[in-house]
């Protein structure tokens, strides 16, 4: 009986350790497809009438129509230029005193005897507050993303992801980015910058060595899961 109910406490115990080693991930901003769906395997044959301009083949442009992207799967090179500056600084100061006071050096015959200088009281009080506090952040993300597009939302609008991928040796990173783009913004050479995405969303992340060195130890992690403090 005995060693049941060591064993049990042992499982818990265990239980307790893997969950405070158990390294969360961290939740990923850019979610849902990174690339266009491929097209349907019955594409529109071009039919044999001899014209140069198919309206019904894939991938066809009109003649006179720039080659902006426009369609599902088309390609949209992304200018990342993200700049963020925020500063704030609080200061409160506040002060309150006050004092009270009651003398007596004659008293009247008709007061009783205990009446007198020996009521005589003097007391004061003092509060003071001050605090102060500051706050900045700079961060600055510069890069060039190629995206396709994988949506045309019914204003015209370009729903737009991509992914690039980067392994050298035993580390590797990776860029995701995702947002909606109005054709007019995007040049003849098929860039936007990302200032001008809407409901844009970068994520950078890396795993390997240089990743690693990052992590809190799983010992530290253990005893800041069961701390109350």
């Amino acid at each position: 009986m005995l060693l049941r109910g060591f064993r049990g406490y042992v499982v818990a115990a265990l239980a307790v350790v893997v969950q405070g080693c158990a390294l969360v991930p961290p939740e990923p901003i850019v979610t849902g497809p990174l690339t266009a769906p491929p097209p349907p395997m019955n594409t529109v044959m071009p039919e044999p009438n001899g014209s140069i301009y198919q309206p019904t083949a894939y991938g066809n442009y009109p003649l006179f129509e720039d080659r902006r992207p426009r369609n599902v799967g088309d390609i949209v090179t992304i200018i990342i230029q993200e700049r963020t500056n925020a500063a704030k600084s609080v200061a409160t100061e506040s002060s309150r005193s006050g004092s009270a006071g009651l003398g007596i050096e004659l008293a009247p015959a008709i007061l009783p005897s205990n009446i007198g200088p020996q009521q005589n009281f003097d007391m004061g009080g003092n509060n003071d507050a001050e605090g102060r506090g500051s706050s900045q952040a700079n961060n600055t993300f510069s890069g060039t993303l190629t995206t396709t597009v994988i949506g045309v939302l019914p204003n015209g609008n370009l729903q737009i992801a991509g992914e690039k991928q980067i392994a050298i040796n035993r580390g590797s990173e990776y860029i995701r980015f995702s947002g909606v783009v109005d054709p007019r913004s995007i040049s003849g050479a098929g860039t936007v910058p990302s200032t001008q995405v809407a409901d844009a969303k970068i994520e950078y992340r890396s795993k390997g060595r240089m990743d690693e060195v990052q992590e809190m130890g799983w010992l530290q992690r253990f005893f800041l899961n069961i701390s109350p403090f």
